[in-house]
């Protein structure tokens, strides 16, 4: 009973505000602007190009290191 009485009041409230018409269209006057483009294009001489490791999450490298295994690391069969 209790969704029943809150859907109509939903879809009440729902048609009661779109049937107000409070919002009128303005015309709205346009101002044009001319615009120049003035492109100019120069050649770079190309740099030495560094690589820098990007790693996903905080405290990456101190994690890898941190995670060393050894060979005795491994288990053993009895």
């Amino acid at each position: 009973m209790k969704a029943i009485l809150t859907l109509i009041a939903v879809i009440f409230f729902g048609t009661l505000a779109m049937a107000q018409d409070a919002s009128k269209e303005v015309k709205v006057d346009t101002i044009t602007v001319g615009v120049e483009l003035d492109i100019t294009i120069q050649k770079e001489t190309e740099k030495e190009v560094k690589v820098a490791r990007l790693y996903k999450f905080k405290n990456a490298r101190v994690k890898k290191a941190l995670s060393f295994k050894t060979k005795r690391n491994k288990s053993k069969l009895a």
